[in-house]
């Protein structure tokens, strides 16, 4: 009866635990710069580390390179005249590596864009909490915190229901604008600069005025589309704030799908264990030989109890 009764509390207190746990999102880095150059930087990274909103943007600056395209004082070695931060409303961690209702097209447009682009970066695990400020007014927040000598002379837009605080940003109405303001930008863009997009999806955005639950995709696919028929060298950075909160110690957790290396079929069937493989191998083995030796104490235990000597004697016999 105890041990049922102390499995109950073990079980409850798990259930509490990942209760309390914050909502994770993924988070996507990707560009089609030929030009870029690879001293500083992997070609394609995976950060699996829970990271704050704040300090998403700090390592797209440092460890993604953005800190050339926005922050001033910094020796600019890539050509990017767009960088677009896209914020969608379905996407959590989990959703990547399992099969649900979330936009597919979405998904296999983020792997596509992770494995064949001349750049990429993942970040699986980003929290969010619901009394938090929204995801882009905190990135862009965040590239300002972190660009020690200020913006360069970007010119920063916004399609609703983005909310970004700053001066000097301006307002797009839907998709069909942001189109035409890239494609006027092109003329008149100064030479050395990027461009700052933002551009969000939540309950309102006028664009799921259709109705349809598959749109995200598409919409990122078009845009990234029309940038690459007018010949525009961008960088994307794609994350999630959903209308739903899932809390990050559910009861599904993200496969490691990210592959490490450019080939596409054979790294699933890789034999090649990394750092974080090792470190949950070792956390696998001690799990497992504590089991056995609680299961052999608790054995020995249950044969003890069953020891029972006589509660009589007999009286010797006299010869």
């Amino acid at each position: 009866m105890e041990g049922y009764l102390l499995g109950l509390l073990v079980v409850a207190a798990n259930i509490i635990a990942a209760s309390c746990l914050p909502t994770t999102v993924p988070a996507f880095l990707w560009s089609n710069d030929p030009h870029r150059s690879f001293s500083h930087y992997e070609q394609r990274s995976v950060n699996y580390n829970v990271i704050s909103p704040r300090d998403l943007a700090k390592d797209v600056l440092n460890m993604a390179g953005w800190s050339q395209l926005l922050c001033s004082g910094e020796k600019r070695e890539q050509a990017a005249a767009v960088a677009l931060v896209f914020i969608g409303n379905k996407l959590h961690s989990p959703d990547i590596s399992r099969k649900s209702e979330t936009d597919s097209e979405l998904i296999e447009l983020l792997k596509a864009s992770f494995t064949d682009s001349s750049f990429s970066m993942a970040f699986p695990y980003v929290t969010l909490s619901e009394d938090s400020e929204p995801l882009a007014n905190s990135l862009l927040s965040g590239f300002m915190e972190n660009c020690d000598h200020g913006f360069r002379n970007n010119e920063i837009a916004f399609v609703e229901p983005c909310f970004v605080e700053g001066a000097n940003i301006k307002k797009l109405e839907n998709l069909k604008a942001v189109n035409d303001y890239v494609n006027a930008r092109k003329e008149i863009r100064m030479r050395g600069t990027t461009d700052l997009i933002f551009i969000c999806n939540d309950k309102s955005s006028v664009f799921e005025a259709s109705g349809t639950t598959q749109v995200e995709g598409k919409m990122l696919a078009d845009i990234i589309k029309n940038m690459q028929q007018d010949g525009i060298i961008y960088t994307v950075l794609y994350s999630s704030e959903p209308y739903e909160m899932v809390p990050l110690g559910g009861f599904h957790k993200l496969e490691r799908f990210l592959i490490s290396n450019d080939s596409g079929n054979d790294s699933a069937n890789s034999t090649y264990c990394d750092a974080v493989c090792k470190s949950k191998a070792s956390i696998l083995e001690g799990f497992l030989v504590g089991l056995v030796l609680l299961i052999i104490l608790l054995s020995g235990l249950c044969c003890m109890m069953g020891i029972q000597t006589p509660t009589r004697f007999e009286a010797p016999h006299e010869s």
